[in-house]
């Protein structure tokens, strides 16, 4: 049978000879078809980044919209200022839990009150948003759209709307905004709005890069510039605007133009504020590989084949290893251990492997642990059943084994009176209520102590620490819970009758735990004894 790693070796040079044989047929097509994926998939990723940044904002100024369009009711100033106000906090929350906010403002037409301005917060130095004056846009033509495009352009499109780069009022930032009109019984308010730093979308962009000089750019539909990695386009004018290559105003995806003597090929997908998302990088890096890839097919051929095996058998020795730790660390988990180290966390196919199969034991083990609690649980009840009780003895011998003398606990017996009777008087239905009343007397005085339901009637307490301390104090409570619960009912099957029995373990005289338990269960029936004879 051959190894793991003769088989990688063996496959390996027969993929090498396929791949030759292959390669020098497929590799154009083949590298044609990548490189076009490879600049759709940047601008995918690219479009999915910042397409998050966008709706996030979008959802954020349409969230306030709401709030602020159902909130308006009146226009005159006490009223309107109210408004306002709830607007500023509401606002204020929302901006707070978006990510990459400038400024957001909700500013009233002056045509609609003297008074009532409205706000605007800034975040200039992402330490939190501080309120600044206002922008006077009594001075304004407000049905001039090329000034205070922020409150113009939606005032005259009278719909939400991003808007393109400009420079803020007074804060000489470059910003892009999202803002959406406000109306009351069909006039118009105001605007409200959310600005971002025009720099952090371009650091989305500029993270975007492929070979050595490819980019990223955002533009319009028809080649408008929004921004530019190599040209400032803060400093354009419509006169300075490049004119778009041939081409790029199409509808097809994918584009080739030839830009300072460079041809270039790009891809570019439509944002959700209208934008373009274009990726380009030079077409001879593009297609440098391929012409590489040929030379090295046919110049090394050879060389590649006869140091294949050598090179493979070195390579899968540092894949086979972890991958043995890993077998081992399964044999483990086959045979109940779940403790087991496995330390190989690299980035590739085996790291991942590893790190799931860490993750797919927790989980089982997690999973092994909840069972077991389901396992341990009376279905009546709800108190730990036998099983648990059993477990639970077994540590308690353990530590009582490891701490000598010095270990203190007790063991409580008790043993519901007349279960039979209720039974065969008033059916099992009645007689499980007065088990689990019972066994409510016991878990609400030993509330800090585990209860357990060992048998049909019989329940047991395990007195550590503090009740261990108290426990006749919690007896003479037990007695007294039970005779208000007796007092308080003529039911006979909401009624509480219990015999009891306690024992402390006693290192001198007892050789193990069940010495503990046998005496309690002897003293449980003494008690059972007494009481039935009416002397208990």
């Amino acid at each position: 049978m051959y190894s793991l790693r003769t088989k990688i070796s063996i496959m390996t040079v027969f993929v090498l000879i396929v791949t030759v044989i292959a390669m020098s047929v497929l590799c154009v097509v083949y590298d044609k078809l990548k490189s076009d994926n490879t600049l759709l998939l940047l601008c995918k990723t690219g479009v999915t980044n910042l397409d998050s940044y966008f709706n996030g904002v979008q959802k954020s100024v349409e969230k306030v919209s709401s709030f602020a369009q159902a909130d308006v009711t009146e226009l005159d100033d006490k009223e309107f200022n109210a408004h306002v106000e709830r607007v500023r906090d509401y606002f204020g929350d929302v901006a707070k839990n978006t990510n990459g906010v400038l400024t957001y403002y909700y500013r009233i037409d002056p045509k609609v009150s003297d008074n009532v301005k409205g706000f605007w917060y800034i975040n200039l130095d992402h330490e939190g948003f501080v309120e600044h004056k206002v922008t006077d846009i009594t001075q304004y033509d407000t049905s001039d759209t090329s000034k205070l495009v922020w409150f113009t352009v939606p005032k005259y499109e009278g719909k939400a709307i991003w808007l393109p780069p400009y420079i803020t009022d007074n804060l000489n930032r470059r910003v892009i905004s999202y803002n959406t009109p406000v109306y009351c019984k069909g006039q118009f308010i105001g605007v409200i709005g959310i600005e971002i730093d025009y720099s952090t979308m371009a650091e989305q962009v500029e993270s975007i890069k492929l070979f050595s000089n490819g980019y990223a750019f955002l533009s319009d539909a028809e080649g408008n510039l929004f921004y530019h990695p190599r040209i400032d386009v803060t400093k354009l004018t419509k006169e300075t605007m490049p004119e778009p290559p041939k081409g790029f105003v199409d509808d097809n995806t994918f584009f080739r133009y030839t830009y300072d003597g460079v041809e270039k090929e790009g891809a570019w997908l439509k944002l959700s504020n209208g934008m373009r998302m274009n990726v380009v990088v030079p077409v001879s890096e593009l297609y440098s590989d391929l012409r590489s890839l040929i030379l090295i097919i046919v110049v090394f051929a050879v060389v590649i084949l006869s140091v294949a095996v050598l090179f493979t058998m070195l390579y899968t020795k540092r894949i086979v290893k972890p991958l043995e730790r890993l077998t081992a660390a399964a044999e483990q988990v086959n045979r109940g251990n779940y403790e087991f180290s496995l330390d190989y966390d690299k980035d590739d196919e085996v790291g991942k492997l590893t790190r799931t199969f860490k993750l797919l034991t927790n989980h089982v083990k997690d999973n092994i642990s909840d069972l077991n609690k389901l396992a341990f649980k009376d279905a009546l009840t709800k108190v730990k059943n036998k099983g648990a009780y059993v477990a639970d003895l077994g540590e308690l011998q353990a530590q009582a084994d490891t701490e000598g003398p010095q270990m203190q606990f007790a063991i409580g017996v008790f043993d519901c009176d007349n279960l039979k009777e209720i039974n065969d008087m008033y059916g099992h239905d009645k007689g499980d209520e007065y088990i689990k009343a019972a066994c409510c007397a016991i878990c609400t005085t030993f509330r800090n102590s585990p209860v357990y339901r060992f048998g049909g009637d019989e329940f047991s307490v395990i007195l550590r620490n503090e009740d261990y301390q108290n426990k006749e104090a919690l007896i003479s409570q037990f007695e007294s819970t039970v005779e208000s619960i007796n007092n308080s009912t003529e039911i006979e099957w909401k009624q509480v009758h219990i015999s009891m029995g306690f024992a402390d373990y006693d290192p001198q005289n007892d050789c193990d735990v069940n010495d503990v338990m046998r005496r309690a269960d002897k003293m449980m029936y003494d008690n059972k004894r007494l009481r039935k004879n009416g002397r208990g």
